[in-house]
């Protein structure tokens, strides 16, 4: 028989690129923890036919669209770097949106507790939908050449990331939780499945 008043905690996990954060996650999932990616949360708000981008093309103009309809990511974001009042502008239209779109994912979640993934869970202030933050943490090194791996990507290019990204230690001043992620993939799972074990003993992701 189901709890009516069950209401499952929510886990903010984040990290900086090339930390582990996906493999993590999957981990997560595969243990049966309902998860939700705030990245995946922002492409839904936008897809034909929500309101959002309707919106989008009536401020910036049909340039942004592609022929199927689709929003054109790139030339939005031509225009927004160039203008920090457009780049506002779009985030006091999309972050609510999103904001909305997480929270209705999360509801639906039937496991002890839910994770919601974020790359800027600490920059965007979306922690503060959660009850407890995983940071997944990496060496610098390891994060560079991890994503050189992934994405074929130059060091100079992985460095620009990394420093658009929020600083290591602010992520960390909001973490509850810290996995180091320097050793190998089988390390990550198991570390992952002991968290796993500790957070199902929680109540609203306090011990």
């Amino acid at each position: 028989m189901t709890n009516p008043v069950f209401k499952p905690w929510i886990l903010g996990l984040t990290g900086g690129i090339g930390s582990g954060k996906s493999a993590a996650a999957q981990h997560f999932i595969d243990l049966g923890v309902h998860l939700v990616d705030a990245d995946h949360a922002a492409r839904w708000v936008v897809e034909p036919g929500r309101p959002a981008l309707t919106q989008i093309a009536e401020h910036f103009g049909a340039n942004v669209l592609q022929a199927d309809g689709q929003l054109d990511r790139s030339a939005l974001r031509g225009l927004i770097f160039q203008d920090p009042e457009q780049r506002r502008w779009l985030e006091a239209l999309l972050h609510p949106l999103i904001g909305q779109e997480i929270m209705s994912y999360l509801a639906r979640a039937e496991s002890p507790y839910a994770i919601l993934v974020s790359p800027l869970l600490v920059e965007s202030g979306q922690y503060k939908m959660t009850q407890r933050v995983l940071v997944i943490d990496a060496p610098e090194h390891l994060q560079i050449q991890r994503t050189m791996l992934r994405d074929s990507t130059g060091e100079e290019q992985v460095k620009a990331i990394l420093n658009v990204q929020a600083h290591r230690e602010l992520r960390l001043s909001h973490a509850d939780d810290v996995l180091v992620n320097d050793r190998d993939p089988a390390w990550l799972k198991s570390e992952v499945e002991r968290l796993h074990h500790f957070y199902l003993t929680l109540h609203g992701g306090q011990p």
